[in-house]
């Protein structure tokens, strides 16, 4: 099976299409091998690392709903800034975790396609490129995006995630 005949990967394409992000749906792209990180997706891309979005799933608050943070590669999301922006405390999430919420892998996990919707952080940083390439459902599989469709397409709160006061300081 094609890593675009994957059920995550179909369900990203069908969100995407469904959100009106046609362009997006058809640039998911196959990578010859697994990037799991955004270095690993920078370099097989040939883009600068800020232009990634890294997916970052976290526990929410006591009741352990799932929080998505979209964040540049260039740098770490601050956890402090999350807390502050989600309003409630966060949490490390496991793969099985990660699973269950987003049914997709850890080093795949997109912005939709998900069993339902997801409170999501997007970071300001991203706006600084003209394409952003996110997770589209598989560790193999990416998409062009820009940062106003990820804040259209999830609904996300804009936010300097690392913590700087200036969007993109890493």
């Amino acid at each position: 099976m094609s890593s675009l005949d994957h059920p995550a990967v179909a369900k990203v394409a069908a969100a995407l299409a469904e959100a009106g992000q046609h362009a997006a749906a058809e640039g998911i792209r196959v990578l010859p091998a697994e990037v799991r990180t955004a270095a690993q997706a920078a370099e097989a891309l040939g883009v600068p690392v800020g232009a990634i979005a890294n997916s970052l799933i976290f526990r929410l608050g006591s009741d352990k709903k799932a929080l998505l943070a979209l964040t540049s590669g260039a740098h770490r999301a601050d956890p402090a800034t999350l807390e502050r922006l989600a309003g409630a405390e966060i949490g490390k999430a496991d793969a099985t975790f990660v699973r269950e919420h987003t049914g997709q892998p850890i080093g795949g996990v997109a912005p939709t396609g998900h069993p339902g919707p997801l409170p999501t952080l997007v970071d300001t940083a991203l706006r600084a490129h003209d394409v952003v390439w996110a997770a589209a459902g598989h560790p193999k599989t990416v998409y062009p995006t820009t940062f106003a469709e990820l804040v259209a397409l999830t609904g996300g709160t804009p936010g300097a995630l690392s913590g700087a006061e200036e969007d993109g300081q890493p």
